[in-house]
């Protein structure tokens, strides 16, 4: 099995928009809009200060992504990448496919000088945190809160 990992394209994006949808209705049972998840996925394509995708490929075909976006950290001088909307489609998972596009962050991260990498997990989501420790990322003692606007 050949697993290949690269920049998203604007073409990708319907593919990227309902891996949104369903990792949305899988981890959070939370139906989300269509149209908002296109225009959402597209904005990163226009604006790439926002960030970008990653694309993984099982033997040619389209099996999962992820989107890195930034935030400055003034403690350090340099950027953390944030590393959201994971998501690998069910005949992939358990095949090396999030490894892939985690190890090709990682590496694009030291080559841009960030200065680490960070992401967020549902609390249930116990195979998902499994999976980031054997990674070796470690649980950070922050607790995340947020305060969502209407519309």
């Amino acid at each position: 099995m050949s697993i290949l990992i690269r920049l998203a394209q604007r073409t990708d994006a319907a593919h990227i928009a309902e891996w949104n949808r369903a990792m949305a209705w899988e981890t959070e049972a939370k139906a989300l809009d269509p149209a908002v998840l296109a225009r959402g996925v597209a904005a990163v394509f226009d604006e790439p200060r926002r960030g970008f995708y990653l694309l993984a490929e099982r033997n040619g075909e389209p099996c999962g992504c992820l989107l890195v976006t930034y935030e400055w950290s003034d403690w350090r001088a340099g950027d953390f990448w944030w590393v959201q909307s994971v998501y690998v489609v069910e005949a992939a998972r358990r095949e090396g496919v999030f490894r892939r596009l985690y190890e090709d962050v990682q590496q694009r991260a030291l080559k841009a000088g960030a200065v680490g990498l960070r992401l967020y997990v549902e609390t249930e989501n116990e195979r998902a945190q499994r999976t980031y420790a054997g990674l070796g990322m470690e649980r950070c003692h922050y607790y995340m809160y947020e305060a969502e606007f209407a519309g």
